[in-house]
């Protein structure tokens, strides 16, 4: 199965850089998921400092993951895939 992922790398607002991943997928287990999808990224040679799940939830676009990472993507972050993982 492709899960879709955006790989991203931001400033932070300490001024450093902070790379995040966030992958297109949902489950019974988001934690066990996103865990699972974080390494598997990790393995692929990515630097991954924080990690989200997005899902589509009653017609709106939901995230899952590292908190503060969910409340910047909350913010209105347009979703574009620049990767794909095989699971």
């Amino acid at each position: 199965m492709k899960i879709n992922m955006a790989y991203i790398r931001e400033r932070a607002t300490s001024g450093g850089w902070i790379n995040f991943a966030v992958f297109e997928a949902k489950s019974t287990n988001n934690n066990e998921l996103l865990l699972q999808l974080t390494q598997k990224a990790r393995r692929n040679n990515l630097k991954v400092d924080q990690s989200a799940l997005a899902f589509q939830s009653n017609g709106r676009i939901k995230f899952y993951g590292d908190k503060n990472l969910v409340s910047y993507l909350s913010k209105g972050w347009n979703l574009r895939w620049t990767h794909t993982l095989d699971i």
